[in-house]
């Protein structure tokens, strides 16, 4: 049975900094392609970050200098490290894993908000 199981995510204040993680099983973690999307209310889901299994990331602008996403082939686990976070980074972020087959976690709830 396959997992992704996303920790880390909170309430936090403009400009403070989350790390979320992503744990995975049942899977052969290290073939699969990683990411991390986000969907807030009323708004479709988004490519947040991604890494291949190659390590090569790729980033849309929204998030650019301030997000990092990194994994650990040893711990089954991607991470996403979220920096100088925004009002509108506030959504519920997935993790997921694709290829050969397409896999999401169940999400963590970001909330920016003073």
């Amino acid at each position: 049975q396959v997992q992704l199981v996303e920790s880390g995510g909170g309430l936090v204040q403009p400009g403070g900094s989350l790390r979320l993680s992503c744990a995975a099983s049942g899977i052969i973690f290290s073939i699969y392609d990683m990411g991390w999307y986000r969907q807030a209310p009323g708004k479709q889901r988004e490519l947040v970050a991604d890494i291949t299994k190659g390590g090569s990331t790729n980033y849309p602008h929204s998030v650019k200098g301030r997000f990092t996403i990194s994994r650990d082939n040893a711990k089954n686990t991607v991470y996403l490290q979220m920096n100088n976070l925004k009002p509108e980074d506030t959504a519920v972020y997935y993790c997921n894993a694709a290829y050969p087959s397409i896999y999401w976690g169940q999400g963590t709830q970001v909330t920016v908000s003073s």
